[in-house]
């Protein structure tokens, strides 16, 4: 009877529930499904990145846009140059780097006070050019001295009150003559041939969409240029020539505008309907 008791008790010590083994088995338990859960996470974003990927492959090889016509129209204007731009310039060499900078700052200095006295916004704006100095070299390639050269600018749409202006600058002669078109000027020659371009893009779209047996079109995407050339006579360099004339007779140079051409090409696609 002793020896069944004692068995009886082992047996029923380990039938027994313990609360510390219970949870200790639930740690065991957690463990076990954290990773789980981890791997779960992993293939859905294995799924998301499937699916991004199958979107990515069906858009890019998705086809290109039917029946778009490519196209260009032009537009262009021809107005008379009404902005002058005169250069006035003047040259000194010597041994002496500081003494030849210091000849052209005073040209400069004295062409400037001159040309202030007359100035007008939009008449004749007055502006400083370049401003240079530069060693000098003889024939056996060794510095033999200082060479430099500054300019002044005179522009503006009184063609007289600038020639005449630069006729009474005596340190500084005139080196090139040129013409173009004022920003007023140019603004009202763009709009005017932009509006050309556009009509004759939207007639030849409405044409074309017609020829190829639609009904209309819808405008895709357009750009819109515009470029100025000369058709008058090229600017004027008369730097030798004007230098005896600034020098020796003071009446100012004469000048002639031509004209130029103002063109705005549209270009662009268009969905024909």
């Amino acid at each position: 009877q002793r020896v069944a008791g004692a068995l009886h008790g082992r047996l029923w010590e380990r039938l027994t529930w313990r609360p510390g083994r219970a949870l200790c088995a639930h740690g065991r338990h957690e463990r076990m499904r954290a990773p789980m859960r981890k791997m779960s996470k992993i293939i859905a974003a294995s799924a998301m990145l499937a699916c991004a990927s199958a979107s990515f492959s069906q858009n890019s090889t998705a086809q290109p846009p039917q029946n778009v016509l490519q196209l260009s129209a032009t537009g262009s204007t021809e107005v008379v140059q009404d902005w002058l731009v005169l250069t006035l310039a003047t040259s000194k060499e010597g041994s002496d780097a500081a003494a030849v900078q210091a000849q052209l700052r005073q040209a400069l200095d004295a062409a400037l006070a001159e040309a202030k006295r007359q100035a007008q916004p939009g008449q004749l704006d007055v502006r400083t050019g370049a401003f240079g100095l530069y060693p000098r070299y003889g024939k056996d390639g060794k510095m033999s001295g200082w060479q430099g050269r500054a300019e002044l600018l005179l522009q503006g749409r009184d063609f007289a009150r600038i020639t005449g202006t630069a006729a009474k600058v005596q340190s500084m002669a005139i080196s090139q003559i040129g013409f173009g078109l004022s920003p007023e000027a140019r603004t009202q020659a763009e709009g005017e041939a932009q509006a050309q371009a556009i009509e004759q893009f939207k007639a030849r779209a409405a044409t074309l969409a017609r020829s190829f047996g639609f009904g209309g079109y819808t405008l895709r995407e357009v750009a819109v240029q515009s470029s100025e050339g000369a058709s008058g006579p090229r600017p004027r360099m008369m730097a030798m020539e004007a230098k005896a004339m600034a020098l020796g007779d003071a009446a100012p140079v004469p000048v002639e505008a031509g004209k130029a051409q103002v063109e705005v090409s549209v270009s662009g696609s268009v969905q024909m309907r």
